[in-house]
């Protein structure tokens, strides 16, 4: 049996029959694969300012990112295992985040909190457009499972854009 023939065979056992045509599911799967990543990505990236939160608002901030990055986590499993009832296949590694995430790591030594929030606050509007783009995808492939998903993440980022827009408003960041 040739490699290509094998592959075949170990892929078969993963798919999952659906009603949506196999250009749809593949669609759908190749742009939630890339939200996922986002998702990690900006789960890591709350986290990472959680834990180097500092100055006058630390408690406050310190509880908000770490409600935020606790909501954002939630999302992960729901969009992989929507992925696989589509008959596709999902991240597997870190290195396949690292290859589909649009939104920015931030290694830097020192970040201010203004600009941790502002930060935070652009790339969850990202992920909310992005969402936006893929509920489009689903609406015109008949998805409607995916798209009611994505109504409710949408909303949170929302939710999360806003609370970080205000926070940022307080402290006089753009």
């Amino acid at each position: 049996m040739t490699d290509t023939a094998v592959k075949i065979e170990r892929t078969a056992a993963l798919r999952v029959r659906t009603s949506l045509s196999a250009g749809a599911t593949q669609s759908i799967a190749a742009a939630m694969n890339a939200i996922l990543a986002d998702v990690f990505a900006l789960y890591l990236k709350s986290k990472n300012f959680h834990w180097h939160m500092s100055g006058p608002h630390f408690r406050d901030y310190h509880i908000m990112l770490d409600e935020h990055s606790d909501q954002i986590f939630a999302m992960t499993d729901s969009m992989a295992e929507r992925v696989r009832k589509l008959g596709e296949t999902t991240i597997r590694s870190i290195g396949g985040i690292a290859r589909l995430q649009s939104v920015l790591d931030n290694d830097a030594d020192f970040v201010t909190a203004e600009d941790m929030l502002a930060e935070l606050r652009d790339d969850n509007m990202q992920l909310a457009a992005r969402m936006r783009e893929l509920h489009g995808i689903c609406d015109e492939c008949g998805d409607i499972a995916t798209a009611g998903l994505l109504e409710t993440w949408v909303d949170e980022a929302e939710r999360r854009t806003w609370f970080l827009f205000e926070a940022c408003r307080n402290v006089g960041v753009g």
